[in-house]
């Protein structure tokens, strides 16, 4: 599927992202003279790109929305084995992105993340969240504000692990329905995906 409209949460400047996209010459050479983060996106995904295009998405989506996708796409790859501590770290994740500006929610989002080991999408969401901007030291201490890449770091890094959660040979399907996600949510949309069938 190729965007055709102009995706109005995508319309980030592209250039200012690239340097966080570490994007290997082909694909650079691709988006070259792209001016949104959304025309870049459809030209990734013309050539099947899909992983640089989620990368994309990942940093370009605000960050609000980038930790909802991160959340969408956990959600629709299901694992029967999920700690309790990681499907909490994405209840914690999604109910920052209802009440963004609460502090206390971002910060148990934090907390949340810290009881998981880090290796599921649900955690990297949570810390997404976090990562989102306020202070990353502790309450009380001197400011530590998160650089601005962080969160799109986090929101990648969940996107590949739920890409190969289980059956890691579904990976390119699962992007692109990921993908599609992400530019129903760039249009204004929920982003929810079906639960993906065994």
């Amino acid at each position: 599927m190729t965007v055709s409209n102009p995706l109005p949460k995508l319309a980030t400047p592209l250039a200012p992202l690239l340097p966080r996209l570490e994007l290997e010459p082909p694909a650079l050479a691709l988006v070259n003279g792209a001016q949104t983060a959304a025309e870049a996106l459809s030209r990734l995904q013309a050539q099947g790109l899909l992983s640089e295009a989620a990368r994309l998405c990942a940093h370009a989506l605000p960050k609000r929305e980038a930790v909802w996708w991160a959340c969408m796409c956990a959600a629709a790859v299901p694992d029967a084995a999920l700690p309790a501590t990681d499907a909490a770290a994405r209840m914690a994740a999604e109910a920052w992105v209802r009440k963004p500006t609460e502090e206390a929610l971002r910060r148990a989002a934090w907390a949340a993340a810290e009881k998981t080991e880090y290796r599921s999408p649900e955690a990297w969401a949570a810390v997404g969240a976090f990562w989102s901007g306020g202070s990353m030291a502790p309450e009380g201490q001197p400011v530590v504000p998160p650089a601005e890449h962080l969160t799109g770091l986090a929101v990648s890094g969940a996107i590949v692990l739920a890409s190969v959660r289980s059956r890691p040979e579904r990976s390119r399907a699962r992007l692109e329905r990921f993908l599609a996600a992400a530019v129903d949510i760039a249009n204004g949309g929920a982003g929810r995906i079906p639960l993906e069938e065994n």
